[in-house]
């Protein structure tokens, strides 16, 4: 679904998602081994947390919705356009946030797409990295490309799914950060050390 062939803001957005993904997994991949099996199998093992098992594909899935919505806001919405200088501001952002979980990703071996202690894998509390200034980067720099998306597409209706996916993403951080100090030996310890979760300063 696209408003015309010159959207360069769809085409970015696309390199972005596209680059970003292929790249942080080459290089996870060459550092863990074992990190893209394990996200491979993320819908086929048996210890996932309850909730994840439908946080984690509304997570996922609902990733497309931001672009889906963008190209119907271009289709059918009269609200203005944002300025180049505000598009550029949220590529820069959008970098940011896939820099952000690229780092987060490749740094931390246990960084599953499913939600669960790793017994199997020896799993063990990563405090390097952006793991020393907060403790779901990952999800940090999503939030951050979350919110950056509607306004480099244009597109003011996409902010509909990307605050909604804001909401979900930062649920799953709870949840997910009281099953580790519940479950995981020293992330308790880790979390007295590394105070916030998402926002240095704000929570």
């Amino acid at each position: 679904m696209t408003r015309r062939w010159s959207w360069w803001e769809a085409w970015v957005y696309a390199a972005i998602n596209i680059l970003g993904f292929v790249a942080s997994r080459a290089i996870a991949g060459r550092k863990h081994p074992d990190l893209l099996a394990e996200r491979a199998r993320m819908l086929h093992h048996d210890d996932p947390e309850p909730w994840d098992r439908w946080l984690a594909p509304l997570v996922g899935l609902g990733g497309g919705l931001i672009p889906l919505t963008a190209g119907l806001d271009g289709l059918f919405s009269t609200l203005p356009n944002f300025s180049i200088l505000v598009k550029i501001a949220a590529l820069v952002l959008m970098l940011a946030g896939f820099a952000l979980g690229s780092y987060a990703l490749v740094e931390n071996r246990f960084f599953s797409g499913m939600v669960r202690i790793q017994t199997d894998r020896g799993h063990k509390v990563i405090s390097s990295g952006p793991y020393a200034w907060i403790r779901h980067p990952g999800y940090t720099g999503a939030l951050v490309s979350y919110i950056a998306a509607p306004v480099l597409l244009d597109a003011v209706w996409a902010f509909i799914p990307a605050i909604l996916l804001s909401i979900v993403l930062v649920i799953r951080t709870h949840l997910e950060d009281e099953t580790l100090q519940d479950r995981l030996v020293g992330y308790r310890e880790y979390a007295e050390q590394v105070r916030f979760r998402l926002f240095p300063g704000i929570w």
